[in-house]
């Protein structure tokens, strides 16, 4: 039996089967991954027109604002001509106060929209593995206690004739409840084979 800590079978038909589905989950996350990344970074171009509006209302309100203050020194008619170049100045930094939230909303909701194209695929397949991985280990663990003591071996020789074909209780002995009930030492473990094997577990 190989060490109780490691999450695979022995056996193996079954540890084939583990590693497929290993394979097939990562491949399918990594899938969605990539589409999640594919939606954040659509959605984030709208992000970065919105940092490139907020940038040049920015720098088009500092040039008005300094033509306004450059227009002041202008004898008699500075004040009338800074005022529009003022009030310019104002519209530029809303426009670039919009362009602000722009960029907030849209980074936040390339996340948002990231998250909600991958996260359910990727669960939906994650999640029964992960559940069926977790319930194989806790089985195989179980069942490697209990065959290194002679009182779980019979144990696990019971289950076998509880559960396991007929064909292969009687391959194990031609009367496998008989040689369970006479403790016979060979039998016991033949069975308790059997159902280390159904757990994923070979022994030597």
């Amino acid at each position: 039996m190989t060490s109780r800590y490691l999450p695979y079978a022995t056996t193996p038909a079954r540890l084939l089967a583990q590693l497929v589905s290993d394979v097939v989950v990562v491949v399918w996350t990594a899938v969605w991954v990539l589409v999640g990344m594919a939606v954040h970074a659509a959605v984030s171009t709208i992000a970065q027109v919105g940092r490139q509006v907020q940038d040049g209302a920015n720098g088009v309100a500092g040039n008005l604002n300094s033509a306004g203050d450059s227009a002041d020194n202008v004898p008699l008619v500075g004040d009338s001509l800074s005022k529009p170049l003022r009030a310019a100045s104002e519209a530029a930094l809303d426009i670039a106060g919009a362009g602000h939230s722009l960029d907030t909303t849209a980074s936040w909701l390339a996340w948002v929209l990231a998250l909600a194209v991958a996260a359910p695929p990727i669960l939906a397949v994650v999640m029964p593995w992960l559940f069926v991985r977790v319930r194989f280990f806790r089985r195989k663990w179980t069942a490697i206690t209990l065959a290194a003591t002679p009182a779980g071996e019979q144990l696990l020789a019971l289950r076998a004739l509880a559960n396991r074909p007929l064909a292969k209780l009687a391959a194990v002995s031609i009367d496998p409840v008989g040689a369970w009930r006479r403790d016979d030492a060979i039998a016991v473990r033949g069975l308790a084979n059997l159902e280390l094997r159904a757990a994923g577990v070979t022994r030597r």
